[in-house]
Parts: C-alpha cells; sequence; structure tokens
C-alpha cells in the first residue's frame, strides 16, 4: 500500500532519510520512499500498513500536520506523476530555463540552440551585460516558462 506524507517544500530528501533511519531502528516494515520532483511537499512511502507509516513518521522534524494526507493511494492515481518523458523531447528554442547546476547555477537564461545528439543546449544568460552564449548539459536545466 502507498501512503502520502505532507512534508516542509524542499525537505522532502531530509525526510526521507530521518524515517528511513526510524525504519531501521525499530524493524518496520517499510518497502519504499518516493519524492517526486513535480509533487514538492510530499512523500511516497510503501509499507504494509497504515500503522507502520504513522510510527515511522513519529518525532520526524519537518512533517507538516498529522503527517499523512487521506488513506491509501491507488497507483492508477499516481501513473500521470510517474510518466517518463524524453528530456530533449521537451526542450525547445526560446524557452526560458533556470540552470540548476554549474557556476552560472539560479541563474535564468534562454534557449538559442538545442543539439539532440550531444544532449547539450546553448543558452544565453537573460540578466549578463554581455549576451554570451554558453553551451550546457541538457540535464543541468529546469524549463520555467514555454
Amino acid at each position: 500500500m502507498i501512503f502520502t506524507i505532507r512534508t516542509t517544500v524542499g525537505q522532502e530528501d531530509t525526510v526521507v532519510e530521518i524515517m528511513s533511519n526510524q525504519v531501521i531502528r525499530e524493524g518496520l516494515n517499510v518497502f519504499s520512499f518516493c519524492v517526486i520532483p513535480n509533487l514538492k511537499g510530499y512523500v511516497l512511502v510503501e509499507a504494509d500498513h497504515e500503522m507502520t507509516v504513522r510510527r515511522a513518521i513519529t518525532g520526524t522534524t519537518y512533517v507538516k500536520g498529522k503527517g499523512m494526507v487521506g488513506g491509501e493511494v491507488k497507483i492508477d492515481e499516481l501513473s500521470k506523476l510517474l510518466e517518463s518523458k524524453p528530456l530533449m523531447k521537451t526542450i525547445k528554442v526560446g524557452q526560458k530555463i533556470e540552470l540548476i547546476s554549474g557556476p552560472f547555477k539560479g541563474e535564468k537564461a534562454k534557449v538559442i540552440r538545442v543539439n539532440d545528439m550531444k544532449e547539450e543546449v546553448t543558452v544565453e544568460l537573460l540578466e549578463a551585460a554581455v549576451k554570451i552564449p554558453v553551451t550546457i548539459k541538457a540535464e543541468n536545466i529546469k524549463i520555467i516558462a514555454e
């Protein structure tokens, strides 16, 4: 069974780490944890019973409210969140992106060229004084506007 835990946004990984230590320490029947990038503020937990999950979140920091949201989650409800899309098919020239790693982390940019073969994107930083094209790996960007 899959259960949803409500967390502080941005602290999903910390909650999973704390809960996994708790599960190991107490020997609870929790099978997996899932943090979905598009689902901020929530962690999915696969366990044998609701009470097992409640024991796992007891005393865990960054868990909001009563912790659990609703009851068991059905797999078909999660299918649209778990759908895989090819990265290079979603990137188009002219899109606004944010760099998520490297020396320009946090900078906003505009895509000016896409190289599907090398999985690279050439961008132009929006807030730079001089518009210099920068080529980066596509995995280091996040699309913020079409």
